[in-house]
């Protein structure tokens, strides 16, 4: 018959082989090929990109227009200007220029040095407005009507054209270098014996827009300026991922 010390033997060995079989069980899961892995095989990839670019003729036109006076004292100088700056805008407002598309960039006052670099023989000061004009043909009447009532005092420093709603622009520049990758990637299949699969990815790089460039206007502008808006150019580069069979 087993005597105590033997019974506690025998169950602490009982204990050790139960643990010993319950740690082997878990590592031989673990062992099972591909658990939880995947199978390491990415298969054969093809990854380009497209571009795509579309031109459309600007419809907006923005342009920034300067009042400046000079006189002996500041406050003659500022009130000179705000006088002439308000009859421009009121101008503006009459011709149909929505009060929105008209905006302040610049109060400017400064003294006006003599030769000795610290005494002030005068005060010049300037106010600027952005204008933005959103009928480009009624554009060149514009700037003369700013011109004729800013007389002399004037100061027209650039216009700049723009296409206010260019997303159709966007969109097709889009299909175009989404296209564009295609043709790519159908040129790398074929010279490598395979076909083309589904899309894997498909990133964007984003969109470029091209406007025309600003054009400085001299001080002093003719009532009748000949303005040509050119064209703005909307780009798109779209990088693809596809599986190659």
């Amino acid at each position: 018959m087993p005597t105590v010390g033997n019974l506690s033997t025998v169950r602490r060995l009982s204990a050790t082989l139960i643990a010993g079989l319950a740690i082997f069980g878990l590592a031989a899961c673990d062992a099972t090929p591909g658990a939880g892995t995947g199978n390491g095989d990415t298969g054969r990839q093809v990854t380009v990109v497209g571009s795509g670019q579309i031109d459309g003729t600007p419809d907006t036109l923005t342009t920034n227009v300067g009042i400046s006076f000079t006189a002996p004292d500041a406050t003659a100088a500022l009130n000179q200007t705000n006088e002439r700056q308000q009859r421009v805008i009121d101008a503006l407002l009459g011709a149909g220029v929505d009060r929105e598309d008209i905006a302040t960039s610049q109060v400017r006052l400064q003294p006006q040095l003599e030769a000795d670099g610290t005494t002030a023989a005068g005060y010049q000061a300037t106010n600027a407005i952005d204008v933005t004009i959103r009928d480009v043909s009624a554009a060149s009447r514009a700037l003369a009507l700013i011109t004729s009532i800013g007389g002399d005092a004037t100061r027209i420093n650039s216009v700049a054209f723009s296409i206010e709603d260019d997303s159709q622009l966007v969109t097709d520049a889009r299909s175009r270098a989404f296209e564009d990758a295609r043709n790519r990637a159908e040129q790398y299949a074929e010279l490598s014996g395979l076909e083309l699969g589904d899309v894997i990815s498909i990133s964007e790089t984003g969109e470029q827009s091209t406007p025309p460039s600003p054009t400085p206007m001299p001080r002093a502008m003719a009532a009748d300026v000949p303005l040509s808006p050119g064209e703005q150019t909307v780009s798109f580069s779209v990088t693809v991922v596809w599986e190659l069979r």
